[in-house]
Order: structure tokens, then sequence, then C-alpha cells
């Protein structure tokens, strides 16, 4: 069972937004999506959830093509920030109502769940969805995307406006529902650190495109921040894969990727360090610079 991007392209105009990307999301996983402002990640989950049409390639759900069908689409939810204008359609909704709206378009809605989501974040359901708070509209999104218990569940940017305190129940009640269904989540975030933990695989999209994809912890596992002497830097990681090489004076530091079998040699002249996944992600997203 999965769900499967094939040659997906899509384009505004005459700026490309995704470039022949190809993705696999196995049932039962944690992703974690992450990738630069315009990277493409939102226009990716909308066309995965049937919300934006491509202008290329295909996406299946065991097989079957999303594209207006109704027996896939029961299976996917995507869970959008919200961003309401006073000229904003939902700009009326009380929580109450758009909560209502959610149980009516999903086929499989947890009501009692929801109600105790509402009940634990605190939410007046009465209040406007245009009077809320950012974070309190981030606990709306979260309510729609826990109980829609939907196989597929996509979540852009699901902590944005939550405190530090917030965002750590909202990954805990993310691990619970995992655990008791199994259900797949792909998680696109800013804040990697912090959902570090709870992604079983990262996805590192990249101008429209999957620059790495892999198991959080193996890529963590094979990364290594080789920081000294120029000349020393440069003979220690010869053949091996670097990303991001920063030069000051006569010092270099570079990220470096090792293969299977592959190890840095010992040099005094050298340190070598491990890199959190933030860092893999600057590594491999962020611009080389030289002093």
């Amino acid at each position: 069972m999965a769900m499967v991007c094939n040659q997906l392209c899509k384009a505004y105009g005459k700026k490309e937004v995704l470039h022949n990307l190809n993705l696999t999301l196995e049932k039962g996983k944690i992703y974690g999506l992450i990738g630069r402002n315009g990277a493409g990640k939102t226009t990716l989950l909308s066309i995965m959830s049937n919300q934006n049409p491509a202008s290329g390639g295909s996406v299946t759900l065991d097989g079957e093509n999303i594209w207006e069908n109704r027996k896939a689409l029961d299976r996917i939810c995507f869970s959008r920030e919200l961003n309401i204008t006073a000229e904003s359609g939902l700009a009326q909704y009380t929580v109450k109502r758009y909560l209502a709206a959610a149980g009516a378009f999903f086929a499989h809605w947890d009501k009692e769940l929801a109600e105790r989501l509402v009940k634990l974040f605190g939410l007046d359901v009465k209040k406007k969805l245009s009077k809320l708070s950012k974070g309190m509209l981030s606990m709306v999104t979260i309510t729609v995307a826990l109980a829609s218990k939907a196989d597929y569940t996509f979540l852009d940017e699901p902590v944005a406006g939550l405190d530090v305190v917030a965002r750590e129940q909202f990954y805990s009640l993310l691990l619970q529902e995992y655990t008791e269904t199994g259900r797949t989540f792909v998680i696109s975030t800013h804040i990697i650190e912090e959902a570090a933990d709870v992604m079983e695989e990262v996805i590192i999209l990249k101008d429209g495109a999957i620059a790495l994809m892999e198991n959080t912890q193996d890529l963590i596992d094979r990364a290594r921040y080789v920081t000294g002497l120029c000349e020393a830097v440069e003979d220690a990681t010869a053949g091996l894969q670097t990303h991001h090489p920063r030069k000051t004076g006569r010092s270099k530091s570079v990220t470096v990727l090792l293969r299977e079998g592959e190890q840095i040699p010992e040099n005094p002249d050298i340190t070598v360090q491990s890199v959190s996944l933030q860092n893999i992600f600057l590594a491999l997203c962020g611009e080389e610079v030289s002093l």
C-alpha cells in the first residue's frame, strides 16, 4: 500500500515549480518534508491531495489515480495553515461551523476525537476564525488533521504560532495517533530540530525536485562536520561526498555525507563532529560561502 508520484510536474505560466518529481509514500510512516521557501512543498502536498491539478505526471494511491477519485480522496487529508483575512470566505465561520464542515467532508471523521481536542486546546467553538490568534488557528488545523482519520494526512506548518509547550503537545498527540492507527503522516515545517525525533523518513525538496529522501536516523548517523586547516580538510575529505564548504582565511569547514564503508582518516589538524538534521538541511540547501 503506497501513494506514488510519478514524473510529477507543475508550472504556473512559464515558471515550473515541480520538475519530473518521483516520490513513494509507504503506509504507516511519519515523513518530514523540508525545504526553503518556494521549494514547492505546499504545491506538492496540494497536488497529492487533489486540491491542485498537476501539469504533468500522476499521483496514485494503491494503484488508482487520485484525481477526482472519491474512493481515493476519502483516504487523504491536507490540513494547511489557515490565513484568514477580512475578505476570506472563512472569516465569518465559527470554530464550530468550520469543524462541522470538516466532519461533513471527511468520510472517516472522528467527532469524539475532535471534541476532545477542542477541549484540550481550550478552543472557543463560538469564536469566529477571523478572531483567532495564529496559534489558535494552528490548533484548529491540527484538530482537523487528527480527527479526519485519513490514511494519508498532510500537515503544512502545523505548529505555526504555537509556543514550545503547545508544540511538544502536538508531537505527543501525533505520535499517539500514529501508534494507535498506523496512519501515514507528512509534516512540512521550518522548525526542523523539534520535528526530527518524530520523522521516520525525511524528504528534502530543493528547487522543485527531491534532493534527498532517507531514513532520518541513518542520515544523521552518516553525516559529519569537518573543520581545520584548508589543506588538511581537503586531504581528509578527498573523494567523499561533501557539501557547503566554507573558507575563512586558512581554515575550512565542510559537511560530509559518508557512504557505506567510508570513513574520515584521523588527522590532528582537523576536527570531526556529528551533524544535526537542521545543519544537514543547511548543507544541502544553503549557499556556498568563501571569505
